[in-house]
């Protein structure tokens, strides 16, 4: 049976408010954006069976913003790794796994979407979203299905 993978960018957070960037809050544009994805993700079936979500603070309100129902792992390495360490985590993903989200940040999150998807992705804005179909979680590469961004959703 074959695997989907998610890959999200967090939706737009603010700049500039003195926090450390680990705790940078969404904008109120990622707080639409992110119920909007959360709309989308439900509409096409694309429900996760489970999500690994970075630690830092956008990405959680991103995750909130979805509003998901599904079994959650917050991970510090998907806020500070690159492409291949979430590729690591996708592969060490449990055979029940159906489907898989990620919550991360760039480049680490468009760089897992080139890697999975076979595909060049131009780019990757905030709250973009990969739907990549994978044979298994151990394989090195499969097919990019979809590439949404929230200008695509409007």
């Amino acid at each position: 049976m074959n695997k989907k993978l998610l890959v999200l960018r967090h939706a737009k957070a603010e700049v500039g408010l003195g926090l450390a960037d680990h705790e940078r809050p969404l904008a109120e544009r990622g707080l639409r954006d992110s119920a909007a994805m959360g709309a989308h993700l439900k509409r096409e079936g694309l429900l996760p069976d489970l999500v690994l979500c970075s630690t830092a603070l956008r990405t959680r309100q991103t995750l909130d913003g979805l509003a998901l129902d599904a079994p959650v792992e917050f991970t510090r390495g998907i806020y500070t790794g690159d492409g291949y360490d979430l590729l690591t985590l996708v592969q060490i993903t449990p055979e029940e796994v159906g489907t898989l989200l990620i919550v991360g940040h760039n480049p680490a999150v468009h760089e897992l979407a080139v890697i999975t998807g076979n595909a060049p992705v131009a780019e990757f804005p905030t709250c973009a979203l990969a739907v990549v179909e994978l044979e298994s979680w151990e394989s090195h590469g499969g097919t990019l299905l979809a590439h949404r961004t929230p200008k695509t959703l409007r």
